[in-house]
């Protein structure tokens, strides 16, 4: 098990390594592009190639890159559809250049007017798409927090959707503790996540879970509210985190944070959920106090960076260096 948190590429890609060294993180999961708007990563393969080195040289553990929020892959619109699968792959195209992990998207949502049987449909359609692109980074389907025509928030729902994808080899879990206690999982207790992750093992899907978003929640359990805060403080509590990590499919995955805050915070809620899963802390002792451009980091939870992945060397000439 690595963990680490959703870091900062203020700067360019390079700055994720500075943001993942700042709150000792062991592994990491950034954004490949604007999360807010539909352009597509725009590093040239040179710059990502040079990126994936340093970021192994470094001696980082698992990358993880994330999909911009716009994605929707089972959209009732089947042209948000496309532009949603383009921006997706095109985020897959960027993680097999790096070299990353994975690629985390969401599992969608059609509307409470779409028919579910149908809904699944789209999704896996959309889903076998993008896994397509993927020849050694894994898909990573996150479970959502509920809501109208959600596609998977549960895990029956992810097998359903699984399926109906024909069990691409590619595709593969990410479970939100916030999302799951959100759809009424009792991450609580140690007797409720030991339920959540035995319905995980019936449904033979623990294999499939490689990643693992670790955030409380500000909501109690079943609220269906998507709102994360820190490790410990929240609905969920140290003993429901200590009751998750000590499960043996999460041991086996890459687990990162996304809660709000700076980096300080980031090095803080690692270091927790290291005591927490009996994992040496030695490393952490004194979490440094990061450079005045990163001192707030850019999760799903608060977005506070836009700046381009990578800068060109001139308008001229589009090479790209680290910046």
């Amino acid at each position: 098990m690595r963990i680490g948190a959703h870091v900062p590429t203020r700067g360019g890609l390079f700055g994720a390594i500075d943001s993942a060294r700042a709150c000792r993180a062991e592994a990491a999961q950034i954004w490949g592009s604007n999360p807010r708007a539909w352009a597509p990563p725009s590093v040239q393969a040179d710059g990502a190639r040079e990126f994936g080195r340093a970021w192994r040289a470094a001696g980082l553990g698992p990358l993880i890159l994330h999909c911009p929020y716009m994605v929707n892959i089972a959209s009732p619109t089947a042209a948000f559809r496309r532009r949603s699968v383009h921006l997706a792959t095109a985020t897959v195209a960027l993680a097999e250049t790096i070299g990353a992990d994975g690629v985390v998207v969401h599992a969608g949502a059609a509307g409470a007017s779409t028919e579910r049987g149908r809904a699944v449909r789209v999704a896996a359609a959309s889903l076998r798409a993008i896994a397509g692109a993927a020849r050694h980074a894994s898909v990573l389907v996150e479970l959502t927090a509920g809501g109208a025509g959600s596609v998977a928030s549960t895990f029956p729902e992810f097998r359903e959707l699984l399926d109906a994808c024909g069990r691409h080899p590619r595709l593969a879990l990410c479970a939100d503790t916030c999302h799951l206690f959100a759809v009424g999982y009792a991450l609580d207790s140690a007797g409720g996540v030991k339920a959540c992750f035995d319905e995980l093992r019936r449904l033979r899907l623990s294999r499939r879970l490689r990643v693992i978003h670790a955030n409380d929640s500000k909501f109690p359990r079943g609220a269906r509210r998507d709102s994360h805060t820190h490790i410990g403080q929240g609905y969920i509590g140290k003993a429901g985190f200590r009751a998750i990590l000590s499960d043996p499919a999460v041991r086996r995955c890459t687990v990162i944070c996304e809660t709000p805050g700076k980096l300080e915070d980031h090095a803080r809620n690692i270091a927790t959920l290291k005591r927490l899963a009996g994992l040496s802390i030695r490393m952490f002792s004194n979490p440094p106090r990061a450079r005045p451009s990163d001192r707030r980091a850019s999760t799903p939870e608060m977005i506070a960076s836009t700046s381009p992945i990578c800068r060109p060397t001139s308008r001229s000439a589009r090479t790209w260096k680290p910046a």
